[in-house]
């Protein structure tokens, strides 16, 4: 009776330290794609992981641990699935896994110590991430071209489901789906183009559609307006002499063409007579 009584005593001592393990929230904090913006203000480290990779499984032991101090080391420890947060894992660049990230008032910083809980806690309390070069601005995770990476991975993630839902939901076959995305591709890179040409077309007006340009609408200062004038004038004069010479050469043609005619009218009138 007395052992029976041991062993259901050591048993509803594990249940409760089971029933207490399971009912403990983990200090780690779970970010997603609309969250990110936490991560501008305050300190975090943050590991990107996903479910499937092993040397983030055999990781999740010490950050849990690691986790149990960031209250007192004045840090926010969490943590993102990339499989789930595409955005994410876009704006971060998540090219290895696991990765981890030391972000701080806006500054984000690689972590490439060793992986203990030891050597993270250090890396906080000693300050050691000073010593690492922030990531530049321009490849920020807050920055446009980082900004157009996470929606472009999001797409990538949209178009996936989109995929799946037509191939298992609506039985469509996989080549099927694939001539969707074929058509609205297509579809959307033709009405994209006409926006694209419309704009241009408002923005930058062909020529034959801007109106002439008028020819007076500059000041001429005064030396060019008398040299202008000038040039006029002498323009007009080469013109009256052209056309004086022209008149003159002409009057000489026609009294040089005169005589002529006279000449010949008797010797066709002798010819006449002659053949009469």
């Amino acid at each position: 009776m007395a052992a029976g009584g041991w062993l259901c005593g050591l048993l509803c001592l594990a249940l409760a330290a089971g029933a207490a393990a399971l009912g403990k929230r983990s200090p780690v904090k779970v970010l997603s794609d609309g969250m990110w913006r936490e991560l501008l203000q305050g300190e975090w480290m943050v590991e990107f992981y996903a479910p499937w990779c092993p040397a983030c499984q055999n990781l999740q032991p010490e950050w849990e641990k690691f986790a149990e101090w960031g209250e007192d080391l004045e840090v926010n420890i969490a943590k993102v699935d990339v499989t789930e947060q595409p955005g994410l894992s876009g704006r971060f660049i998540i090219t290895a896994l696991p990765t981890i990230y030391h972000c701080k008032d806006g500054e984000f910083r690689r972590y490439q110590g060793a992986r203990t809980k030891t050597d993270f806690i250090n890396f906080i309390s000693d300050q050691e991430w000073k010593s690492i070069e922030p990531v530049s601005s321009w490849f920020g995770p807050s920055s446009f071209l980082m900004s157009s990476m996470s929606a472009l991975f999001q797409l990538s993630m949209w178009i996936r489901h989109c995929h799946g839902y037509l191939t298992e939901n609506v039985g469509i076959p996989v080549w099927g789906s694939y001539a969707v995305f074929v058509l609205a591709t297509l579809f959307s890179g033709l009405i994209l183009g006409l926006a694209m040409v419309f704009l241009a077309d408002c923005i930058c007006p062909s020529k034959r559609h801007r109106p002439p340009p008028y020819p007076h609408s500059r000041k001429i200062a005064p030396e060019s307006a008398q040299l202008l004038k000038k040039l006029d004038e002498e323009q007009e004069a080469d013109e009256e002499d052209i056309s004086d010479d022209e008149m003159e050469g002409k009057e000489v043609s026609d009294r040089n063409s005169s005589p002529n005619a006279v000449r010949q009218r008797p010797v066709n009138t002798a010819a006449t007579m002659e053949k009469s």
